[in-house]
């Protein structure tokens, strides 16, 4: 994912609006080298059968964490076995502040940006003032 170009100048956040000028990192499983030069949002050690995992991206989302729920944007989705043999399917967020973070697929709903919620979490991250409107 080639974020380094649009981060040096605008921090790598998005809004409702530009969230798609987002790079995804598609078609191959991200390395150390990937993370560092800001291509991808993770890389994994010590897993088995790693691999892409084909979906359209980017890809808006509502990430359901600790703290509630939060509007991101998908740039990064790969499957990873754990040592117990589990699959793991792993998305690489942008958060809309331009902080990348983890999740699994699971922990995410698959959203398109018209939808409300997501909109108003995407509003809301930018200027929290506007959670009092």
């Amino acid at each position: 994912m080639t974020m380094d170009d649009q981060n040096d100048e605008d921090g790598g956040g998005f809004d409702a609006e530009d969230w798609t000028r987002l790079k995804p990192f598609v078609g191959a499983v991200a390395t150390l080298d990937d993370v560092q030069a800001r291509r991808a949002v993770f890389a994994l050690g010590e897993t088995d059968d790693p691999r892409p995992i084909v979906m359209d991206l980017p890809q808006p989302v509502i990430w359901w964490e600790e703290d509630g729920e939060q509007a991101a944007v998908a740039v990064q989705a790969e499957s990873h076995l754990g040592p117990d043999g589990e699959e793991m399917e792993i998305l690489g967020l942008i958060l809309p502040d331009g902080e990348g973070a983890v999740a699994l697929l699971e922990d995410v709903d698959l959203v398109d940006d018209t939808d409300p919620t997501w909109r108003d979490l995407v509003t809301r991250a930018i200027d929290p003032s506007a959670a009092d409107d």
